[in-house]
């Protein structure tokens, strides 16, 4: 069943004329789990960690291949910004209106102050094809990197290519 979280999403993608395949499963929350799915979804897997600054005034999601992690001291320093940490499942339903197991771009729709940062794995620009969850964890969609783009380009967010070695 497809909530209204999910479907505003799914509206604003086909106003987009933005392609996009969906696969529903049950409910996962990590990428462990995801990767027990008995279904094949097509695409890099993401990873996508929302952070915020020492001080909390500025939040971050980090959009990285499924295989990599983060040194959020490294990440801070690339970035020019205060020590980071994890933020809260209150900020997280605050800027982006998702619960934890369900952090995704597409959380953007709710960002309507367009305060979070979006901060992208350099190496996910040559992907054809990328998955996240659509707002909610019982299904992944996989779309072009292009659209991705395109979509947070559509939702004012300021985008950084990052480097996760």
């Amino acid at each position: 069943m497809i909530n209204e979280n999910e479907q505003k999403l799914y509206d604003i993608l086909n106003t987009l004329k933005i392609e996009y395949s969906r696969y529903e499963h049950k409910p996962i929350y990590t990428i462990e789990e995801a990767n027990q799915l008995d279904i094949c979804i097509p695409g890099e897997h993401c990873k996508n960690l929302f952070i915020r600054n020492r001080k909390g005034d500025v939040h971050y999601l980090v959009l990285l291949d499924q295989d990599k992690k983060v040194d959020l001291k490294l990440l801070s320093k690339q970035i020019g910004c205060t020590s980071l940490s994890f933020a809260s499942k209150e900020r997280l339903y605050k800027y982006l209106g998702l619960e934890p197991g369900s952090v995704t771009p597409f959380g953007l729709i709710n960002d309507t102050n367009k305060e979070v940062q979006i901060l992208i794995d350099k190496d996910l620009v040559n992907a054809s094809k990328i998955s996240f969850h659509p707002n909610v964890n019982t299904a992944t969609i996989s779309i072009s990197y292009i659209d991705l783009e395109k979509f947070i380009k559509w939702c004012g967010n300021k985008i950084t290519p990052i480097c996760i070695e």
